[in-house]
Formats: C-alpha cells, structure tokens, sequence
C-alpha cells in the first residue's frame, strides 16, 4: 500500500480524505494557497506546502505546482476530491510522467465521460438512455435559439466541461435562449477554462438521480446504490438522499446496470457517479458521468457500509475489488443538507467573513440514529470570496427515511454559526416541509414552494408556546442566579415569581408558574394562557450557553440562543424570534412604545453581496423597465443579475465595472 499520498484539493473533502488515509496508515501531505495557510486541512495533514496566491487558477489549479509538492515530499500517489484537477484528463498523464499515481479514473475514462458532449455519445452507443439534445459545436446566441427552436423549448443550455450547476441556464423561450448562452459561456469560461456549451430538450417536473459505481484495474465494476439530488438551487444540489423515495427494487436494478455497463464500456477504474434525470414515471435518461468523488457521497457510505475514499486508494493501488454487486446491501436511509455561506433572505446571495462561532452537533450514533458533520472550517475560521461557499455537510442516517429527516432536523437546530450569514434556517425549514417528507419532489421544488424566495419564517402556535417556555426558563434562572448574588436581599421570600408575559414576536403570552426548582437541571409547571393544565418544563441550559436544550411538555427540543437588548434571539425550526420576559406591568408598558420604522432604501441599488462589479448596463438619466438589467456582479464564481424590479429613472450611478464592493454598498441611485 502506499506509504505517503498527496491531496490536490482543500476544505472538506481534503480533511475527510485524510481521515481515511490516517485509517489507512498512509502519512497525507496538503497543499494550499495563501488564502488557507491556516485553514484545518493543513493543520490535518502530516505535512503541507505552500502553492501560491489564493486565486485557484494561481494554485490549486497548476498542476506542476502540485507534481513540485509531490517530488519534495515522496508522495506516491494524488487524491483530486472534486472539482480544480479532479476531472482534467491532462493531469494524471503528468502525474504518470513522473511515477506519481492518480487515485481516481484513467485518463481515457475521464476523456471519455468528461466532455459532457462526448459522453452523451459513449452513452448512446452503450445503450443507455439520453435525453434528445445537440451536441455538435453552437456558434454563437443566435445559433443557439434556432437549435432550442429545433428541439423545442424549455431546453437546458450547460457548460460542456461543467459541473456544480456552473454555466447551466433553462430557456423557455428565444431571449432567454440568447441570454442563458451568453451568460453560460462566460461562466464556463471563468469556472473551466472551456467556454463550449451544448443544448439538450429539458425535462419539465423531472428528478435528479445519480447511481454510484466502483470499478477496479482487472474490470470489476458494480454499483451501490442510487442518490436523490431533485433538492436544487440555481441547478445547484442543496439536499441529498440515499436511497431515491421514487425508485423501486427493479428502476434500481435497471439504472445501476446501464451505469455499470457505461463505466464499462469506457474501462473506468475507480469510484465515480452516473447521473440520470428522471420522470415522475420512473423514466429515466442519461444526464452525465462524473469521473470523481462526489460532494454527496457520504448518504452512499451510511447506507452501504463501504468507504468509498478507502476503495479509491486500493484500487488505484492496483488492488482487486473486495466485494461484488450481491455483497452490496442498502441499510436504512441517509440525508445530507450542504450548509453554505449564503444568506437565505436575500435569495442566497453569498456571504464571506470569519467565523465567529461555530459549534456544529456532536457526532457519532445513538439510539440507530448516526450524526456525521464533513467539514474543512473551526470557529475562527473565514469564509473566504475565492472558493466554494460550501461550510460544511451535515450527515444524519436512521431506520427509515423520516427518522432520518427527523434526526436531520434536529441537528441543524444544533448547529451553531455566527459571523457570517448561512442557509440553515432554510434546510431547517425545507426538514418541516410536508411535500419534502413525503417525498413528492422535483429539481424546480424550491422554485415552486418558494416563488417569492425564503422569507422568515413566522413560527406556528406550537413552536411559539415551545419558544415561550425557553424563554420563560431562562429568565427564571437569570433571575434566580442574581436574587442569590451575596448580600442580595430576595425579594420574594425565596419564592419564584408566579405570574409572567413573554412576548415572542410582538404576541403577548401570559404565563403562570407553579411550584418548581429554578437551578440547573430547572423544573418548573408552567400555565399557559387558554391552556387548561400547566405544562411541565425542564432544562440542563446555563446562562451563557448557545443551545437551551430540554422538554417542554412531551417535546424533547433544541433551540439556538442568542442575546438581544432585554431579551434573546431563539432559532428554532426554521424561524427566527425575539423573546422577551416581564413581568404584567412592565408588558403593558411595553405595548406603549411606539414602532421605529427601518429606513427606506427603495431609491438605491444596493450590491447584494461582496463582489466584483462585472458590468454596469445602464447610464445616468436612462429610464428603464421592470425587468430590465441595471447591473451584473459575480462572486464565487457565479455572475448574478441585478434586475429592476419596477419602472425607474437612473439618477446616479456609484460604481464601475471592475470595482470590488462589500454588501450593501450603493451601486446606483434612481430618482
């Protein structure tokens, strides 16, 4: 077995691929850009060396800079992960030149299924099911709408080196058509130094389902399993699940063997992900082949047993495939949410910055329910403009798939991060959606349960009696721990204050508390108003804690904590509120004080967030229509529209193409 291995890649999936080489007994060496000097992978890893500036396409990107850290170090062998040099045919032929070996598929293999084009065609030709599409070279705008026009709309225009939901755009129509390739080449261009991009007819309610393979050197392949990915945004995969809530025993069979006989045909070697889109019929057609790990493989390992990393040293070893396709058993069910800096209320705009708490859930298995948190970032951390937003992947496997999304749930009450904004009220939220637990789902379910986007969520009557209760506690212990300071004179005998309001969002509640132990574990009988018997409430939570965790009635919860002026911020379920405790007179005081209206900023455009001003698509004095782009930005890789949502003047504009703006910086001015 290899003795030292390098790993071209950084953040999680660089830690998680040490994790297993550590298993493995195989010293790991890390690599990384000014940017991650400090970053966890590094500090992982028995050695590191330094590539360069933080632009990728200045470090992780060289691949003689990785070669130069290999042959300083010894390393054997290079594990890609995903992304940078993961799918360039070009890199493990270097590699070879130097008799370094690459853990992942052959050159030829990545040639064949890498070029979405060309592997559309070897799909073809290996009986698998395609979608109707184009796949010759398309010349410019124009010459995509008269190919949509052919095919017939709504089609999908995508990079042809692509991945990630990088250079994807739907048309439904000739100008989105023009657009979508316009905006898709340059993407492409930005994200894979290859701006060519294919049409192919796009599935209207159609599913994303990706089986897994695993082939070796002597030409074992077999497949474990499919993965469900129909949770995007912006074509990006938010929400994973193994196994697929359409498939049955036999569509399973059926896809895994045409994935098989694909990975066949074309000699892979490796572990790597066949994609196929799929009709609510259980149709289903050949999408593309990922000739790496994927992001999602994890829900594949909880619910198989098999460590997909290990396999892909050993077969790059030259070791034969372990196992065959009857050892392979599907156990339960797995859901992985990727948490991402991103703010959810700003239609998930990224953020950057530093984290300033982060305190994800305990891992491990308890009670058949199993908690796995992939991540490359501790508190301190920062979340840096050059690379993927992606935190974190939070894991969580059970008996069944409700059992999973519950125990999913539950984690993501739990996952604390400050510093930055985050998805996670909306994965939170998206745990409590009834059309996602019963799993009637689709790649446009986000568009069509959100069409306005993630607002707030307004916490249900239950959840706010739950918050209440939290509150109520809290308050009581505070209150407790200072009636007790030394020389304190207490003002009630020693006894709790019976009679309380908490507000939660601007609802008033009146509570009475019975007999109780206000102490840590607290116990307290709390009577709700227009409730008939009290509610018992416990807690193990210590002022100063993040998490308040404890019952309320039957109800075992996990509610974040925050302070806020004379109350705190509880997170729970998705929702975001403000509670504050007082006592009767103080309440209807506090009903008396007038609201303070936040400032308008209808007159401006304000830079959604951190990036760079690509263009500015107006001028001073122009009137535009609702619609109509005022301006582009990009961040992480994406370029976002910046549209008008109403008839306007442009009165002034404040910036430039080329210019770096933070979040909320004015951009231009309307009258």
């Amino acid at each position: 077995m290899f003795k030292k291995i390098l790993i071209a890649n950084r953040g999680e999936i660089a830690c998680r691929v040490i994790k297993t080489a550590r298993k493995m007994g195989i010293k790991t060496v890390a690599v990384y850009s000014d940017a991650d000097r400090d970053a966890v992978h590094v500090e992982m890893a028995d050695e590191a060396v330094h590539i360069g500036p933080p632009p990728a396409a200045q470090s992780y990107l060289i691949a003689d800079k990785i070669i130069e850290a290999c042959l300083k170090t010894g390393a054997e062998a290079v594990h890609p992960g995903y992304g940078f040099l993961s799918e360039r045919e070009s890199f493990p032929r270097q590699l070879a030149e130097h008799g370094i070996v690459f853990i992942g598929p052959n050159p030829g293999a990545i040639s064949a299924m890498g070029d979405k084009i060309e592997s559309k065609k070897a799909a073809a030709a290996a009986k698998v099911s395609t979608v109707p599409g184009y796949l010759g070279v398309i010349d410019d705008a124009e010459h995509a709408v008269k190919i949509s026009q052919e095919i017939g709309y709504p089609v999908m225009i995508k990079a042809s080196a692509g991945g990630g939901g990088k250079g994807m755009r739907i048309a439904w129509n000739d100008a989105e058509a023009r657009e979508g390739f316009n905006l898709s080449k340059a993407e492409a261009a930005a994200s894979f130094g290859d701006d060519r991009v294919f049409v192919e007819k796009f599935i209207v309610n159609p599913r994303h389902i990706e089986i897994q393979v695993l082939g070796d050197k002597h030409g074992n392949v077999i497949y474990l399993g499919e993965r469900e990915c129909s949770i995007q945004r912006r074509n990006q995969k938010v929400i994973e699940e193994a196994p697929s809530p359409l498939l049955d025993e036999a569509t399973r069979k059926k896809m895994g063997e045409q994935a098989v006989a694909l990975a066949k045909a074309v000699n892979y070697d490796s572990a790597g992900t066949v994609e196929f889109v799929a009709g609510q019929d259980k149709s289903f057609f050949f999408l593309e082949m990922n000739t790496r790990l994927q992001v999602e493989h994890p829900v594949t390992e909880l619910i198989t047993g098999v460590d997909l990393v290990e396999q892909m040293i050993r077969v790059a070893y030259g070791e034969k495939l372990a196992m065959t396709q009857d050892d392979v058993k599907l156990t339960g069910w797995a859901v992985e949410s990727r948490i991402y800096a991103e703010d959810p209320f700003r239609n998930f705009l990224p953020s950057i910055g530093r984290l300033v708490k982060y305190q994800p859930p305990e891992e491990g298995e308890n009670d058949g329910i199993t908690v796995r948190n992939d991540t490359g970032v501790v508190e301190g951390s920062e979340i840096s403009m050059y690379y993927d937003p992606m935190i974190a992947k939070l894991v969580t496997h059970g008996p069944t798939r409700l059992e999973a999304i519950e125990a999913q749930a539950q984690a993501l009450d739990a996952f604390v991060i400050d510093g930055i904004q985050h998805n996670i009220p909306f994965l939170t939220a998206l745990m409590q959606h009834e059309r996602w637990r019963s799993g009637a789902l689709s790649t446009g379910f986000i568009k069509e349960e959100f069409p306005d986007g993630f607002a707030p969520l307004t916490p249900a009557p239950e959840a706010r009696k739950i918050l209440a209760a939290a509150a109520l506690s809290m308050e009581i212990l505070r209150k407790d721990r200072l009636d007790n300071l030394p020389g304190r004179l207490r003002p009630h005998s020693g006894l709790m204050r019976e009679q309380w309001v908490v507000k939660i969002d601007g609802e008033y509640i009146s509570v009475m508390v019975g007999n109780g132990f206000a102490g840590i574990p607290l116990e307290i009988d709390a009577l709700f108003e227009g409730d008939a018997v009290a509610t018992p409430i416990t807690s193990r939570w210590a002022p100063g804690e993040n998490l308040w965790l404890g019952a309320v009635g039957e109800d075992e919860v996990t509610i974040q904590v925050r302070p806020v002026l004379n109350g705190v911020e509880l997170r729970y379920a998705g929702a975001t509120s403000i509670a504050k405790v007082m006592t009767p007179r103080i309440a209807e005081l506090d009903k008396l004080m007038p609201f303070k209206a936040p400032p308008d900023t209808s007159r401006f455009l304000l830079c959604p967030m951190p990036g760079l001003i690509v263009s500015i698509d107006v001028k001073e004095g122009q009137e535009v229509k609702a619609g109509e782009t005022l301006a582009v930005v990009e961040a992480m890789k994406m370029q976002n529209v910046l549209r008008a949502e109403r008839d306007l003047t442009v009165k002034a504009i404040k910036a430039k193409a080329g210019d770096s703006l933070a979040v909320d910086a004015v951009i231009m001015e309307f009258a």
